[in-house]
């Protein structure tokens, strides 16, 4: 074989290895075809042992770490020392809240007059305590009723304080009408004057009714009555005998006080502050509004009053079993200019049952049970007045509902802004709690009101109108030149200027 074949025949075999499946196993196993095992030992786990205590002790007390945990000290103590300063800055320099002032039931919301219980329901006491759903929804916290008691017409020899006359119902649906109406937070007042259908209302002796008096306070405030309403209260306060009765009041249980009310009708704005101090009442009456009065009056009464005598003894009211329905003192003025004006004023706003509907006098109390139903459809005029009604009560429980839950307005500070002969405006604000313009013009022509006070911004939010087209409610207007319509009314709020 020459050369040449040699090497042929070594290049073939090398290409014949080439083609060999890779599946060979060397004699020790660890090779494959080229491929090599390689075992690689697992890594050995390190364990952190740290300095022992002797290692530890040893290294702490070198000079480097000592000045180390000094300084580490040092900085620790600054710091808590900088954030209590920082603390305490804060608290002095922030604002601080005026005390809430002490606020009784009948400051919290409208106390609501039933005079004539057989106007109001057929049922007497029985159809009050069925129509408490509806007070509780216009959010009445009070209801004064009667008077109830039996007394012949200027006889006094008939008159009995303590006896509930037949007509209106007994003692057992008193004491129901008690139950239910506390469950719901409604107190009630009884009215004692004495001879409430005769010319005069104490017998033209009020001192000869006192001890009468006396007791039949007594008497209604064991049975669970939350407070007492004497009307024409000059006459009583005035004698001798008063101050024992007065007393009687001033012994209260830790859960409720119990309320002495009066109203006054005649007296001038000294006379009525004078008997306020003189007679110590909860709450009085004072029937110094008059829609009729110009606006510049009755800006100068309620400053006074609010002035010389805490405004929680302060009681506004329009109407009455003497004065008539609130829609009747002035037919011309809408009712709701005077609802607004009663539920901003400093004090207690005090209705009777039909004002917030607008009744007139005459009409009879149960057309507010109507107003739920539906009206014929072709008696357009019926509808209309429903529709007008609904109104306004709606108008007057969004009243009552937000002097409820303003401090503003449920117990805050009185600001005169501007009086005119037929318009007023004021200003009713509390620490940095939202502040509300009142504004009421119930003249027949448009007022152009400036108001000015340090307080005010140049703008302040509708909330509540009766002129829903040119005040829109949550529209802004301007408050340095307020223009109010004819026989319009308008509640504006703005925010905390601090």
């Amino acid at each position: 074989m020459n050369k040449d074949d040699d090497m042929k025949e070594v290049e073939l075999n090398e290409m014949d290895q080439e083609k060999q499946p890779m599946t060979g196993e060397t004699p020790t196993g660890t090779e494959k075809n080229g491929c090599v095992k390689v075992k690689v030992p697992e890594d050995t786990e390190v364990k952190f042992t740290g300095l022992s205590k002797e290692e530890l002790m040893k290294v702490a007390g070198t000079p480097g770490w000592v000045r180390t945990r000094w300084v580490l000290l040092v900085l620790f103590w600054l710091g808590w020392v900088g954030m209590l300063a920082g603390a305490i800055v804060i608290i002095v320099q922030a604002p601080r809240c005026k005390p809430i002032p002490e606020m009784h039931w009948w400051n919290e919301g409208p106390l609501y007059q039933i005079s004539d219980l057989d106007a109001f329901s057929e049922k007497g006491l029985k159809g009050v305590e069925e129509k408490l759903d509806y007070l509780n929804q216009i959010k009445v916290k009070g209801l004064v009723l009667g008077p109830i008691h039996t007394v012949q017409e200027n006889q006094l020899s008939t008159l009995e304080l303590t006896s509930i006359n037949p007509e209106f119902g007994s003692e057992e649906v008193l004491s129901s009408l008690l139950d239910r109406a506390h469950r719901k937070g409604i107190s009630i007042v009884l009215d004692l004057t004495p001879n409430y259908e005769g010319a005069s209302v104490w017998f033209n002796n009020a001192a000869s009714v006192a001890e009468r008096l006396k007791e039949a306070c007594i008497y209604w405030l064991n049975k669970g009555v939350d407070g007492i309403f004497l009307s024409h209260l000059n006459e009583i306060a005035n004698t001798e005998a008063w101050p024992s009765v007065q007393g009687i009041f001033n012994k209260t249980d830790a859960t409720k006080k119990r309320a002495l009310m009066g109203s006054v009708t005649g007296l001038i704005t000294d006379d009525v502050s004078h008997l306020l101090n003189r007679s110590s009442v909860d709450l009085l009456l004072t029937g110094l509004l008059d829609p009729l009065e110009p606006g510049v009056r009755q800006a100068a009464v309620i400053q006074t009053l609010y002035s010389d005598h805490l405004q929680t003894s302060l009681g506004w009211s329009l109407s009455g079993r003497a004065q008539g329905s609130l829609a009747s003192r002035s037919p011309a003025v809408p009712v709701r200019l005077y609802q607004m004006l009663l539920f901003t004023l400093p004090g207690t706003p005090v209705f009777s049952a039909g004002d917030e509907v607008g009744l007139k006098a005459g009409e009879k109390p149960e057309a507010m049970w109507d107003l739920e139903s539906q009206t014929e459809d072709d008696n357009s005029t019926a509808k209309t007045i429903q529709e007008e009604r609904t109104a306004v009560r709606d108008f007057f429980k969004t009243l009552s509902d937000l002097r409820g839950k303003e401090r503003s307005l449920l117990h805050g500070d009185y600001i005169s802004l501007y009086s005119s002969p037929t318009s007023l405006a004021f200003l009713r604000l509390w620490d940095q709690s939202e502040r509300f313009v009142v504004a009421l013009n119930w003249g027949s022509d448009s007022v152009t009101m400036t108001l000015t006070n340090s307080d005010l911004p140049a703008e302040a939010v509708v909330r509540v109108s009766t002129d829903t087209e040119n005040l829109a409610v949550d529209t802004k207007v301007s408050v340095e030149k307020l223009e109010l319509g004819p026989k319009q009314a308008v509640l504006l709020s703005y925010a905390f200027p601090g």
